[in-house]
């Protein structure tokens, strides 16, 4: 029975969204979404979550792709703009869970940033008990960091339900024998969590 619900923070509570910048400095939607899948990519950008220094992975990444430097640089000058706003109906719902349940967070986020982004956003600050990978080097699926959760906080996964916006995240949670639940928007989560 889920006594603890954990929650992901980006795209499940704040709203990070690298592509209106790219679609912005590119002038085209789809050059945006090559350059992510193929340049500024999903493994280079899990280092800086893992605890990289992300100055030592943009210098790497233009020395790999020259042409794109000036894109690359926006990674790290821009990347406050890459979070647009709380997910619409989360602040409310969280509010909710919290009379219910017991909450933690489980996020990919660099170091670097995360202190500022959790000053900016108060949503981010209704929970205080949490996990980010910068600080554990350690990035979501990998089952290690899902447990640095669980032992910090002496948790039982049968006990936990966890929500993420990403299936391969909330598969790892499944495995360990949590509750998963993929994140689709706050009205669809309430109807899961019954509330």
């Amino acid at each position: 029975m889920t006594k603890n619900i954990i929650f992901d923070f980006g795209n499940v509570l704040v709203q990070w969204h690298p592509e209106l910048i790219y679609k912005e400095h590119f002038g085209d939607e789809a050059k945006a979404w090559w350059f992510l899948r193929h340049v500024a990519d999903n493994e280079w950008r899990g280092r800086i979550d893992a605890g990289e220094e992300a100055d030592s992975c943009i210098r790497e990444l233009k020395g790999r792709y020259p042409e794109y430097a000036d894109a690359i640089e926006l990674y790290r000058s821009r990347w406050k703009e890459m979070l647009t706003d709380e997910v619409p109906g989360m602040r409310e719902l969280l509010a909710e869970v919290m009379q219910r349940y017991e909450v933690y967070g489980l996020t990919n986020w660099s170091m670097e940033t995360f202190p500022q982004a959790r000053e900016h956003f108060a949503i981010l600050q209704m929970i205080d008990r949490y996990v980010v990978s910068g600080a554990e080097r350690l990035i979501k699926p990998d089952p290690r960091l899902f447990q640095v959760l669980l032992d910090r906080y002496h948790l039982k996964a049968e006990d936990c339900t966890f929500v993420d916006d990403n299936p391969d995240n909330v598969a790892a949670a499944n495995r360990m024998g949590m509750n998963g639940i993929v994140f689709t928007g706050a009205e669809d989560l309430r109807k899961k969590l019954e509330l």
